[in-house]
């Protein structure tokens, strides 16, 4: 599980670090039990995000079992997905 609390904390860091492979690999340094995907938001497809962040979105993925899927249930969250927004204007 990973906590509300941890998410805002990687959010706020991830969000001073920019969104650049720079960004996530300070993520992945500083919360080391936890998977980090980046990605566009547009890939990611009809999932619910757990949070919309000014530029992107961050959605929960489990990978207790062999593959990791997408989820909706925090206590069962062991990575997260950043995935950028781009503002079609």
């Amino acid at each position: 599980m990973i906590s509300p609390e941890t998410i805002d904390a990687i959010a706020s860091k991830f969000e001073a670090g920019g969104l650049s492979s720079e960004g996530l690999a300070e993520l992945r340094s500083a919360f080391p039990k936890i998977h980090f995907t980046h990605c566009m938001d547009d890939d990611v497809g009809s999932y619910d995000a757990y949070a919309n962040r000014p530029g992107y979105n961050i959605y929960l993925v489990d990978g207790r079992e062999h593959c990791m899927k997408f989820t909706s249930d925090i206590n069962h969250a062991t990575g997260l997905v950043l995935a950028e927004v781009i503002d079609d204007d």
